[in-house]
C-alpha cells in the first residue's frame, strides 16, 4: 500500500495517516500492463506513438517490419503546366501531384514522383511500363474518362488487365483499377506467371477534388492492405445534423465536404461552399466528408446526416 504523501501529516518522527486508505491502493502490478507470455503487438499492426512506447517500454530496441510500400505516381494531360512556370492560354498548374504526395506521404509510403506525362499514346505506355518495373503501385490522375486524349483505361487493358472502372459515387466516378506489366516482360499482368514487375494500377479522374476522395475513398485502404496492415485502421462515420438542405439524387453515393462544429448540446455540419469537382478551396475549408448513401434523395435542414472526419484520414 502507498499513500499519497500530500496526505500525510509528519509529527515529530510520527506519521499521521488520513483514515479511508486501502490495502493494495497506489501501486503498480508486476504484469498489470503485459502478462508474460502474452503478444506485445501481432503481425500487421502499425506502429504508431503508442506502440513506439510500448516497445521502448520493453526494451525492444528494433523489430521486424515490411519494407515501404514503393508507389510512383504522374498526372497526365497537355493542359499541365509546372508550377513556376508562366500559364499559357488554357493551361492550369497540376495540384494533383502535390496533393497525392502529401497523402502519400502521410501513409509512410516510398514515393516515386514521374511529374506530368503528355496525352500521347506512345510516351503514356513507357511511363507506365517504366513505373510498374521501379514501383509496387502506380497511380495516375486524368485521363480515365472517355474523351479522345483518355488512353489511360485503354492502356490498363494493353498492359494487364481492367479490373473495374467507372464507379457510381460523385466526385470521383471515372476511376480504374488493374494490375499492368513492367518494361521488359510479355503476356498479360492477369494470366497466371505474372510478370515479377507487375504493378498494381489506380487510375484517378483528373479533377483535384475527385482525386483527393478516391484516394481516401479506396486508395487508401489499399495501399494499408498492399503494405501489410491488419487490421486496416477504420475512418469511423458520426452522424451530425444538417444545418443546409442539399440537393441529391438516388442512384450514387456522394462526399460533400463540409464543416463540423458542436453548438448547443449537438454536432451539426454545414456545407464547406461550392462542390464542383476542381473547387480545391471549398476542400481546405473543409474538416470532414458529408457521406449521402447511394439510395438518399434530398436532404432537409433537420436532417442526420454522416460524416468523415479529415483528421482520421491518413
Amino acid at each position: 500500500t502507498v499513500v499519497i504523501q500530500e496526505l500525510v501529516t509528519v509529527d515529530g518522527e510520527q506519521l499521521i495517516v488520513p483514515a479511508g486508505q486501502r490495502v493494495g491502493q497506489n501501486i503498480r502490478r508486476a504484469g498489470e500492463d503485459l502478462a508474460a507470455g502474452k503478444p506485445a503487438l501481432t503481425a500487421g499492426r502499425l506502429i504508431r506513438p503508442a506502440e513506439l512506447g510500448l516497445m521502448a517500454s520493453l526494451g525492444c530496441a528494433e523489430v521486424s517490419v515490411y519494407r515501404r510500400l514503393r508507389v510512383a505516381f504522374f498526372s497526365t494531360g497537355d493542359e499541365l503546366c509546372s508550377i513556376g512556370t508562366p500559364l499559357a492560354d488554357g493551361e492550369v498548374y497540376d495540384s494533383n501531384r502535390y496533393t497525392l504526395f502529401g497523402m502519400l506521404t502521410r501513409l509512410g509510403c516510398d514515393i516515386l514522383d514521374l511529374g506530368v506525362v503528355r496525352d500521347q499514346p506512345a510516351i503514356l505506355e513507357a511511363a507506365f511500363r517504366d513505373a510498374a518495373a521501379a514501383a509496387d503501385v502506380v497511380i495516375t490522375s486524368g485521363g480515365v474518362s472517355v474523351g479522345e486524349a483518355d488512353f489511360v483505361k485503354p492502356l490498363m487493358a494493353q498492359l494487364g488487365e481492367v479490373l473495374f472502372w467507372k464507379i457510381a459515387m460523385k466526385p470521383g466516378r471515372p476511376m480504374a483499377f488493374g494490375r499492368i506489366a513492367g518494361r521488359g516482360t510479355g503476356g498479360s499482368a492477369g494470366e497466371e506467371g505474372e510478370p515479377a514487375d507487375a504493378a498494381w494500377l489506380f487510375g484517378l479522374p483528373g479533377n483535384p477534388v475527385a482525386v483527393m476522395v478516391t484516394f481516401q475513398q479506396f486508395v487508401r485502404d489499399a495501399l494499408y492492405v498492399l503494405m501489410g496492415a491488419d487490421p486496416v485502421p477504420v475512418v469511423p462515420l458520426l452522424p451530425a445534423v444538417i444545418t443546409v438542405a442539399m440537393k441529391k439524387a438516388p442512384g450514387r453515393s456522394e462526399f460533400q465536404r463540409g464543416v463540423l462544429a458542436y453548438a448547443d448540446g449537438q454536432w451539426r455540419v454545414r456545407p464547406a461552399g461550392a462542390q464542383g469537382s476542381g473547387v480545391l478551396r471549398s476542400m481546405s475549408d473543409a474538416n470532414c466528408f458529408i457521406v449521402l448513401e447511394h439510395d438518399r434523395g434530398q436532404v432537409a435542414v433537420g436532417d442526420l446526416v454522416q460524416v468523415q472526419l479529415f483528421d482520421g484520414l491518413a
